[in-house]
């Protein structure tokens, strides 16, 4: 990089993450590379370093000979200032080159609030921002994550995106770029041949055409293009790529420890859960197989902390084996052994009390709904007993905090359900009085809810989304009825969540309304020192598009949803007999 970079990094916050150089980054020699891939993350640094998806991706991308793929994050505010004031265009950590050099670039969309990120930082790299803008086999802009099961949003920004699990398909799509380029193919016939590719949706090969009350009328392939693209999976974990020698950062991340993934997939089938569904089927890595990537990684990092990372951990039937192959390394070692996504029904104070020698830290329990009427509704299969019973288990083994998530404004909610949020709580404090062995430190409860956002691929996807000012006014509710001393009460803002559920459930003409949002200067959406409803909603008002249309509306169970041209694996049928189910709780109250 020049002087003139250095000198900016010592006028911006935390300019580890501009640089590179960590241990186990990947370099490569030039003269041997025929591919470069830019793989994006558009979120600051540190939160693409915890993402375990882009280590994996980085990894497999990089043992491709001829390939190198760098990493490339959004700068934060007080960077991207410098570099607009100084024309510096956005780089990649690796080789400090300009994105713009790079053959493709690709993003990974976790997050629908991550969307500004992709216009900011593809303008950030001089690259012209619309699909139909981009000649030629240079600056090939393709897209991944669990938010590619609805594309339609970003259809005018991205040239192809890859559904579903890249391990297999991302290498499969390099090599036929590469293929291309020595061909020396247009821009059409790569996107042409790349659509072959299962797993691969071009959207420019799709007609959406609407009704006069705006509802999709039609979505036609061009001949030649599937109808419905396939999403891709990763049939055998045990022998799926996994990075035991990865980055190690050169300052702190939001998860600064090793990521073990242990499974994909879940077993419960939680209506509202959009991972649960597109993630299908379960699919487990080996005990065995996870001690051996555990330790590897443990000695390669040297972190003092490790994560088993699935959607349900507590529901891994080797759960118990693999936590004592890996508490005989880490006991000694004084190596911390986390387990997240605990199930109250399955609760184990044994392995638990094993796990927390080296550090004990909260329980965290994910209740969703405070009556056992509006769980089942949603099919969150814990009763109130089976709760209460796992916080006894835990405050007589000596926990004295308890996390606890919530979600208000789903489907069929009431007042009354509302309120057993709080008598759930109050259950929980007495529960505490009787069972607590320490009682010298007082009892802690954060308890957090959020605003339900209705997501594709779920039975909850044709449903309404509460209005924002009626889930604030359920907020309130649960606020007055809190009476417990040690509550420590947060909820999500409603203005981010029913913008989330905008993109989520958008259709191609939300591109304009994006387009305009990243204009006005909107970026950063997942932050709140950059989040700037007012300009959002300018952008709508500025484009003609009402986003109570994708939901208060809600949508017909008949009609054209956006997304009806991915396949997740799961059918609509399937959705639409659990709608039924749902609908027998609407009328029982």
């Amino acid at each position: 990089m020049t002087d003139q970079f250095h000198r900016l990094l010592m006028r911006v916050q935390k300019p580890a993450r501009y640089v590179g150089g960590e241990y186990n980054q990947i370099i490569k020699d030039k003269k041997d590379v025929d591919v470069r891939v830019a793989f994006c993350f558009p979120d600051t640094y540190e939160i693409g370093m915890s993402n375990i998806g882009m280590r994996i991706l980085y990894g497999v991308m990089n043992e491709m000979s001829g390939v190198w793929c760098e990493r490339v994050f959004a700068p934060w505010g007080d960077m991207e200032d410098k570099m607009r004031a100084h024309g510096l265009p956005l780089w990649a950590l690796e080789s400090h080159d300009a994105v713009r050099d790079f053959d493709l670039v690709a993003f990974t969309l976790g997050y629908e609030m991550c969307y500004s990120n992709v216009l900011n930082m593809l303008e950030l790299a001089q690259i012209p921002l619309l699909s139909k803008d981009r000649g030629g086999l240079e600056n090939i802009v393709f897209a991944g994550g669990v938010c590619a099961v609805n594309p339609e949003p970003l259809a005018d920004f991205i040239d192809f995106f890859s559904v579903g699990e890249g391990e297999e398909s991302s290498p499969e799509i390099i090599e036929c770029y590469r293929a291309a380029k020595k061909q020396g193919l247009t821009k059409l016939e790569f996107l042409h041949e790349v659509a072959k590719i299962e797993g691969v949706y071009v959207p420019s090969f799709y007609t959406h055409t609407y009704h006069e009350d705006g509802t999709l009328a039609a979505i036609t392939p061009e001949p030649g293009a599937p109808e419905r693209v396939k999403k891709r999976i990763v049939q055998d974990m045990n022998t799926a790529y996994f990075p035991t020698k990865t980055i190690v950062p050169s300052t702190q991340i939001v998860h600064d420890r090793s990521n073990l993934e242990i499974f994909r997939g879940c077993i419960r089938g939680c209506r509202f859960c959009q991972a649960g569904f597109c993630y299908r089927p379960i699919r487990a890595k080996s005990a065995d197989v996870l001690c051996k990537q555990a330790i590897e990684s443990l000695e390669d990092s040297g972190n003092s902390e490790i994560t088993l990372a699935s959607l349900s951990t507590s529901d891994y039937r080797e759960l118990e084996a693999l936590a004592d192959g890996l508490l005989d390394y880490c006991e000694p070692r004084k190596i911390n052994l986390s387990l997240p996504s605990l199930r109250a029904d399955n609760f184990s104070r044994d392995l638990m009390l094993r796990v927390q020698k080296v550090r004990k830290s909260g329980l965290t329990f994910a209740p969703e709904a405070g009556s056992q009427r509006l769980r089942d509704a949603i099919n969150k299969n814990v009763t109130e007993r089976e709760i209460l019973e796992t916080c006894a288990t835990a405050f007589s083994g000596g926990w004295n905090s308890v996390k606890l998530y919530f979600m208000l404004g789903l489907p069929t909610e009431t007042d009354e359900d509302v309120a057993a949020i709080a008598e759930l709580v109050n259950k929980i404090v007495y529960c505490w009085r009787q069972n607590a062995t320490n009682k010298k430190r007082r009892l802690s409860i954060n308890l957090a809810t959020a605003f339900f956002v209705p997501k594709p691929f779920t039975p909850f996807q044709w449903e309404k989304q509460t209005s924002p000012e009626e889930y604030l006014r359920r907020v309130h509710l649960l606020q007055s009825c809190l009476t417990a001393r040690g509550v420590d009460y947060r909820y999500h803002e409603s203005d981010l969540s029913r913008l989330e559920a905008v993109l989520a459930r958008g259709d191609r003409r939300l591109s304009k309304v994006l387009l305009r949002a990243h204009e006005l200067g909107c970026k950063l959406d997942g932050w709140d020192e950059y989040f700037r409803y007012d300009l959002w909603m300018q952008a709508f008002s500025d484009c003609g598009v009402d986003p109570e249309f994708y939901t208060t509306r809600g949508f017909a169970e008949d009609e054209i949803l956006p997304w009806q041209t991915m396949d997740v694996g799961v059918s609509r049928a399937f959705f639409l007999r659990n709608t039924q189910h749902i609908k027998r709780f609407y009328i029982f109250i």
